[in-house]
């Protein structure tokens, strides 16, 4: 035994979890993500996304005992179940958690890290007809929002967040937080903190891009006119084709009639 514990001490593996470990983490993990849940009574008669990880398990390890038709079979069941449709292939990290999940999708050779969380309408696609990999890797942590699509063989490294109804199709660095369509990042997680064991679950609190640059052009507009005024320039919110003052008052359409 201790040769045994000295062989993995020395290759820096551990043993893989047994199935029964793997599906008690993930409904306890629901008590960290969830509020709303009460007992554990409840999270497993109830959870449409703790039911379609279970079937998964179960299918995964009937897959890589070469019984590919079962597997389906059962993971066709999952879907009709809980309209949650995961391949067997795919790869499940520790403490996954899919809230609501109505409509997730994830494909075949989709990889997932640890402690990741996806909502409701999440999608993780390939988009090559190739049989090699072909679906997203995420890394540990990983947030996805509703709606969110994450195609082709990409990675998104430990604690990204993607913003609802975003579209990754690119490498995503770790701690990054990834939002509209493309998605580009628009903010480092670091700055936002982490929350409940590391995982930072306000993937609503991203900021605003067009909004920022609008607002970065008239702090630049205010000092121009401050030059303006200092040398002498008269200066007075006025332009060729508009009242400034109206467009930025109530009066909006009847300044755009005029345009």
């Amino acid at each position: 035994m201790e040769n045994a514990m000295n062989a993995v001490a020395e290759t820096g593996q551990l043993a893989s979890p047994s199935l029964w470990t793997l599906l008690r983490e993930d409904v306890d993990c629901v008590f960290q993500r969830d509020p709303a849940a009460r007992s554990r009574f409840e999270v497993i008669t109830t959870y449409p996304g703790v039911h379609a990880i279970v079937m998964q398990r179960l299918a995964h390890r009937l897959w890589h005992a070469g019984l590919r038709y079962p597997a389906r079979l059962l993971s066709w069941l999952a879907r009709l179940l809980t309209n949650i449709d995961i391949h067997p292939g795919a790869q499940l990290g520790r403490r996954f958690f899919i809230d609501h999940g109505a409509g997730v999708v994830i494909g075949e050779t989709a990889e997932i890290g640890d402690d990741v969380t996806l909502y409701h309408g999440v999608t993780l696609g390939g988009t090559t007809w190739s049989k090699g990999k072909r679906h997203p890797t995420l890394g540990n942590g990983v947030v996805i929002g509703a709606g969110a699509k994450v195609l082709g063989a990409i990675t998104l490294g430990d604690q990204v967040r993607v913003g609802a109804n975003s579209v990754v199709v690119k490498d995503v660095l770790a701690r990054r937080t990834v939002v509209g369509i493309p998605g580009k990042v628009v903010l480092r997680s670091e700055d936002a903190g982490p929350g409940t064991l590391g995982i930072n679950l306000d993937h609503h609190l991203i900021p605003d891009p067009v909004g920022k640059a609008i607002a970065c052009l008239m702090e630049r507009i205010e000092v121009l006119e401050r030059a303006l005024q200092a040398r002498g320039a008269a200066v007075d919110g006025q332009c060729s084709l508009c009242d400034a003052d109206d467009l930025c008052g109530s009066n909006v359409a009847h300044t755009i009639k005029k345009l």
